[in-house]
């Protein structure tokens, strides 16, 4: 059988995508005029919370591919690599996503506006016992260097491992030189695990997201938004392999693969349904002011509806859909859960956002949507080039054939 290896970028595909972007550049514009130019700075918060909200996520999200990537690496896993270039191309959008972040960030930080963090007014800190206790570490000099050596750290090591990847498609390896490429990838794929486990599993997660209340913290946040964007990574993998399979690509990729990435849908979507009802329960079971002024307003204010719209989406209908082995293997339903996945993750960070500098309503949704489209449309783009320029088999990998005859 001749495998289709290299891929060809489908014109109604570009043309999508520069939709998308079209539409979420379009967005922005016009929440900046709308909001980002007011001189009331309640309603410049709501532009960059936007931003903020959008691109963190989204980060996040492309970056959880190399996190895949890595954690089956450690793990000698073979089973994925019949898909190893679908992750390794979303891998790739993190560099300018992860710019686009920083800039808005820091747009955020020096920017003047201090309703998104409070602890940028060094005014205000003085007189805030709370935040001056904290201000050792939540500072702007250190939120900005720890920001970019993680943005930084995250391109490089990713960068290294795809290059180890690409680098034997075109020369077979001796046994002796497998064993060596292997223990390279595990030694590189380790120090890329050591620096998400300090920034997405601990620090990273408290600067930009949970400094917004910066009174308020939680020891389980940092494992629950790790747990939020990596389902969602799970499911934009999954998107694009089932797209790849309808497209006459990945051929070796079976059910048997399919059904495995379901299973990690499955698991993570408990796994985080786990850490939310810790993080929630025993701080409404406590009911100690200081901390259960963060969930006031998204369990008890207008926020309400989110909130429980947020668990039905990320918890039931994975629960109710995935459990079954069938629904696993359906290439229409993993899809559909998988987009549904992707959207509630989307809305769960929105819930985590914007409570917090809106505490009274909720905005209208349609400029973040239309922002939250800019990006998928960024993601395409970017990883479809990715895939065009390497073959989509890692053809000389030594667990090639591990992930060929995969029986799950």
């Amino acid at each position: 059988m001749a495998l289709r290896e290299q891929y060809l970028i489908p014109k109604k595909y570009n043309n999508l995508s520069l939709a998308f972007m079209a539409v979420g550049l379009l967005s922005i514009i016009v929440l900046f005029f709308t909001h980002g130019t007011s001189s009331d700075p309640h309603e410049q918060t709501r532009f960059w919370a936007s931003l903020l909200q959008n691109s963190v996520y989204f980060l996040l999200v492309v970056n959880a591919s190399m996190f895949f990537i890595c954690a089956t690496t450690l793990a000698w896993g073979g089973w994925q690599m019949s898909f190893r270039r679908v992750t390794e191309a979303i891998s790739a959008c993190v560099p300018v996503i992860g710019v686009i972040t920083l800039v808005i960030l820091l747009a955020i930080v020096f920017g003047g506006n201090h309703e998104i963090y409070h602890w940028t007014d060094a005014e205000h800190v003085k007189h805030d016992a709370a935040l001056t206790f904290k201000k050792g570490f939540l500072n702007k000099g250190f939120y900005t260097a720890w920001s970019i050596i993680t943005v930084v750290g995250w391109w490089l090591l990713g960068k290294k491992m795809r290059q180890l990847s690409t680098s034997i498609d075109n020369d077979p390896l001796t046994i002796e030189e497998g064993k060596s490429y292997i223990w390279k990838n595990t030694v590189w794929a380790a120090l890329y695990i050591i620096l998400f486990s300090l920034t997405v599993m601990s620090s990273i997660p408290w600067f930009w997201l949970m400094s917004i209340d910066a009174h308020w913290f939680s020891t389980m946040y940092s494992w629950y938004t790790f747990a939020s964007s990596f389902v969602a990574g799970i499911a934009l993998i999954t998107i694009y392999v089932v797209f790849l399979k309808n497209n006459g690509y990945l051929e070796l990729v079976t059910r048997e693969h399919l059904h495995d990435l379901g299973k990690f849908q499955f698991a993570f979507s408990i796994f985080w349904t786990y850490l939310w009802y810790s993080q929630f329960m025993l701080i409404w079971y406590a009911n100690i002011p200081e901390e259960t002024t963060y969930f006031e307003p998204r369990f008890q204010g207008v926020y309400r509806g989110i909130f429980f719209l947020n668990l039905i989406i990320n918890f039931l209908a994975p629960l109710l859909i995935l459990m079954k082995r069938a629904s696993k293997r359906n290439y229409g339903t993993i899809t559909m859960m998988s987009v549904l996945i992707l959207f509630g993750h989307w809305l769960d960070f929105y819930q985590m956002v914007f409570p917090s500098v809106s505490k009274e309503h909720v905005p209208f949704m349609l400029a973040d949507l239309g922002i939250a489209l800019g990006f998928v449309g960024l993601i395409m783009f970017l990883t479809a080039r990715h895939l065009a320029k390497h073959p989509l088999f890692a053809r000389n990998h030594p667990f090639l054939k591990e992930s060929i005859i995969h029986h799950t």
